[in-house]
């Protein structure tokens, strides 16, 4: 089979409106060039078109024409190893504008990763690196952004303080207990604040969740200015939420 046609039949079974990288289209050492010859022949021909250097997508038709991947489709790759694991995550105002937090939406995204500084700059989309706490995998990121969302509570714009609890306490209402204890685990590596501030929405939540770990982490002596007090979460009073 020619390399052209190999490439080919992996681009038809991807999905209209996806992104894909060189990764996928498992090439050898000695079909790389050849691969990418076809690659551009493919561009060319408007079959695929180019995200940025080695990111492609496969153009998605509609009525009113093509249309560009979805944000989340065309930071994917950016989020994953060279073995496809992922070691980042979408976070700050972008995060919280899906969440509901927030109807702002940045012109630049951010992306948290424990090792790697990933920043994009292209005519598709902008976004610029920050550190995660903890090192990222597809079972924690989404957990690692709703402590993300608790961090960053003073600072999301726009923010309706009752509303915006009413959507964390129902995600996190949403968690098993297995993910609970490993929100718990995380948060350890967090400010403390933020232990705070999980602490009091999961005792909100459910009185009985073993908390000794969280309280353990904290100054009975300290105070956490967050905006929030006991007649918006009535138990912000007793984690020194104010």
């Amino acid at each position: 089979m020619k390399i052209s046609e190999k490439i080919e039949k992996i681009i038809d079974e991807i999905k209209p409106g996806s992104t894909f990288t060189y990764q996928q289209l498992s090439l050898n050492k000695d079909e790389y060039v050849a691969g990418t010859k076809a690659i551009e022949r493919f561009i060319k021909k408007g079959i695929i078109k180019r995200v940025s250097t080695g990111i492609f997508y496969i153009p998605k038709k509609s009525v009113f024409g093509e249309l560009k991947p979805r944000e989340e489709e065309l930071i994917k790759p950016y989020l994953l190893n060279r073995k496809g694991k992922r070691i980042a995550y979408i976070t700050g105002t972008s995060l919280y504008n899906k969440m509901g937090l927030t109807t702002q939406i940045p012109r630049i995204i951010k992306i948290a990763s424990r090792d790697k500084r990933i920043y994009i700059s292209n005519e598709n989309i902008k976004a610029t690196a920050i550190k995660s706490y903890v090192d990222v995998t597809d079972q924690n990121y989404y957990l690692l952004q709703v402590l993300d969302a608790l961090k960053d509570f003073k600072k999301i714009p726009n923010l309706n303080i009752q509303s915006a609890l009413v959507i964390l306490i129902n995600i996190i209402s949403r968690l098993s207990k297995e993910e609970i204890n490993k929100l718990i685990k995380y948060v350890i590596s967090y400010p403390p604040r933020v232990i705070a501030f999980l602490g009091a929405l999961l005792e909100k939540i459910d009185a009985s969740i073993n908390l000794n770990l969280l309280r353990e982490n904290l100054n009975p002596l300290s105070n956490y200015k967050i905006g929030i007090d006991n007649k918006i979460l009535s138990t912000a009073e007793k984690w020194s939420l104010k």
